[in-house]
């Protein structure tokens, strides 16, 4: 078995320029042609038993996902969450 190469290797290990977060930050998500939803980071108060139950209920799916999921369901307004 021959273990050289013809091609042209280069030293240099990527061409692509650096992505910083401020890229990222700019940057608009998209699912095919659709502008992707985004979440927002809140910090919210909860009632220690609630969130219990959530943690429970969740397992290894994460309980503020869970709650995520809840939410639109308790409000009534799934409409306003749908991504078709």
């Amino acid at each position: 078995m021959n273990n050289s190469s013809s091609s042209p290797t280069s030293d240099d290990r990527d061409e692509y320029p650096h992505v910083t977060q401020a890229d990222v930050d700019r940057a608009t998500f998209r699912i095919g042609f659709k502008t992707a939803p985004r979440k927002q980071r809140v910090t919210i108060l909860l009632d220690t038993g609630l969130i219990e139950y959530f943690k429970a209920k969740a397992g290894e799916r994460g309980y503020q996902t869970l709650i995520n999921d809840t939410l639109p369901m308790a409000c009534g307004c799934l409409q306003c969450f749908s991504t078709t």
